[in-house]
């Protein structure tokens, strides 16, 4: 798949929820030895990649409006997405990339938890289904990113003066 704006934003919040994962690592590391080394390296990576990720969204995005890359993948699903809330709602680009990088922070905590040794099979059960329609919720908020910004580079097409 080619990257998308919904991607490359998908991509950046899943890099500063590690980050702020590190950051969190870090402060609790007392000591200065091979650990907290070890921890700011990892975080100084990620810092790092976070920001050629935003270039990367800077020129995809000029690029986009310009007309010279594929705004929009369409996706072929064959899954079923019951239990995932809608994002027809949803109108504006700042919008759904706050619902995205949400999603992406729900998931982090769903996959958290279902990783705890101390759960019965039922309630493991229950938090997979709860991150099979987040995922499906940041799959379609991925898609929503891209539908905008095709609308608004259909628009600008429309009328070069804005």
């Amino acid at each position: 798949m080619a990257e998308t704006l919904g991607s490359l934003v998908d991509k950046l919040s899943i890099k500063h929820l590690r980050l702020w994962h590190l950051e969190e690592a870090l402060e609790r590391q007392s000591d200065a030895g091979e650990v907290r080394q070890a921890l700011a390296a990892r975080r100084d990576l990620v810092l790092q990649q976070c920001q050629e990720l935003r270039e990367e969204i800077d020129v995809f995005f000029a690029a986009a409006l310009a007309g010279r890359v594929k705004i929009r993948d369409e996706k072929v699903k064959l899954y079923d997405n019951r239990g995932a809330e809608p994002t027809g709602r949803i109108a504006r680009l700042g919008e759904a990339v706050s619902e995205l990088a949400l999603r992406n922070i729900r998931c982090w905590h769903l996959e958290d938890e279902v990783r705890r040794t101390d759960l019965p099979d039922r309630e493991i059960v229950s938090l997979k289904r709860q991150i099979d329609a987040n995922n499906q919720e940041r799959n379609d908020l991925m898609d929503k990113v891209d539908e905008i910004l095709w609308n608004e580079a259909r628009r600008r097409a429309k009328s070069p003066a804005d």
